[in-house]
């Protein structure tokens, strides 16, 4: 059951008077500020108390946006993120999320928690999973922030939206969540060291830190898959891009559980899933994944490429249009079994300090 979001305060407790929230452009209106929920009486009382006049009105880079070769971008922190936020890619990141929802059996996580009270999405998007997750535990605050104030007005009673950056400095309180929530950040995040250690600091002893990724690597178990694929060279093409901007897409995958132990956490975790490409599969469930992971991907070409590969490639807009040609018909054409690694890592912040190593 969703309404339209009222006024509670954040799960991240008290917001720094630099950070502007998202949605609207009323500046003083506090549905301009944050998609959130409460009684309407006493609990704007009680959010608008945590808010300075500086943050009640938005700067003119949260509610903008910028414009390049056909595609809508976020104005605020401006360049950190190299996708688009219009409408097509507002689409197709929900069909990711049906994708990914259909190849972890209907599982929003896989970390085992426990009536969580204060949960965090880093990068959510368009809000899908933040509200999916206010479903799913009523009596939890559930908070998503972006770059982008793409999210909507009418969301469940707990769950609200906050732009932010989260490769700055967090505003969360140390030990104030029970659950971190990141998906699909690996290509625009530059130092994930520093984001798991703030996470860690902002979780509870005890709380749970996930982070999943769809790693841009084609792979097939049989021998249908032919030498100079084009699946295969859109998949290095994009990494070798985003490495030119200082992500290191593939690496960060790889290197997940390492860094969460370093961090200090204990219990680390990680599944891995196959993500078909295409319909190849004998098994329904399996096509009905691979079908829409392969829309997903067909839908989402051009924004993927266009900025990556102008700017960290130094293509023209033409050829990075003439290359995507022979792309997309060989993700319809494919007759390859091929797929694309799913990764989930989690970990548990220890309930007492770490100091003997992690496992």
């Amino acid at each position: 059951m969703t309404e339209q979001s009222g006024s509670r305060g954040s799960p991240s407790g008290k917001l720094s008077p630099e950070r502007s929230a998202a949605q609207g452009d009323a500046p003083m209106d506090i549905d301009s500020i944050l998609s959130v929920s409460a009684d309407e009486e006493d609990g704007f009382d009680a959010f608008s108390a945590m808010l300075s006049a500086d943050s009640m009105s938005m700067s003119d880079d949260v509610r903008d946006y910028v414009f390049e070769n056909s595609r809508r971008y976020h104005k605020y922190s401006e360049g950190r993120y190299h996708f688009p936020n219009d409408d097509a890619e507002q689409e197709r990141e929900d069909m990711q999320h049906a994708m990914v929802m259909l190849l972890c059996d209907g599982k929003l996580h896989y970390a085992p928690l426990q009536n969580p009270q204060a949960v965090l999405d880093i990068g959510t998007g368009t809000g899908i999973w933040a509200i999916d997750m206010g479903d799913e535990y009523p009596e939890a605050e559930v908070l998503g922030i972006d770059l982008s104030p793409i999210q909507p007005n009418w969301v469940p009673r707990n769950v609200q939206f906050l732009v932010d950056n989260v490769e700055e400095e967090w505003v969360q309180p140390a030990n104030s969540l029970d659950y971190i929530h990141s998906r699909q950040m690996a290509p625009t995040i530059r130092d994930w060291p520093n984001i798991i250690a703030e996470a860690y600091k902002a979780l509870k002893p005890g709380g749970w830190l996930e982070i999943q990724d769809l790693k841009c690597v084609v792979h097939c178990d049989d021998d249908t898959l032919r030498e100079g694929d084009s699946c295969v060279l859109y998949a290095k093409t994009l990494t070798r891009a985003l490495s030119r901007l200082n992500i290191d897409y593939i690496g960060a995958l790889e290197n997940y559980p390492r860094w969460i132990r370093e961090a200090g956490f204990v219990n680390v975790h990680e599944v891995v899933l196959k993500a078909p490409l295409g319909t190849w599969p004998k098994d329904p469930h399996q096509a009905k994944i691979g079908l829409y992971n392969r829309n997903m991907i067909y839908d989402g070409l051009h924004g993927f490429s266009i900025k990556p590969f102008t700017h960290g490639l130094g293509w023209t807009p033409e050829e990075v249009e003439v290359f995507l040609v022979d792309i997309r018909k060989a993700l319809l054409n494919s007759t390859a079994h091929i797929y694309l690694p799913w990764h989930s890592v989690y970990a548990q912040k220890p309930f007492e300090p770490n100091t003997g190593g992690s496992r």
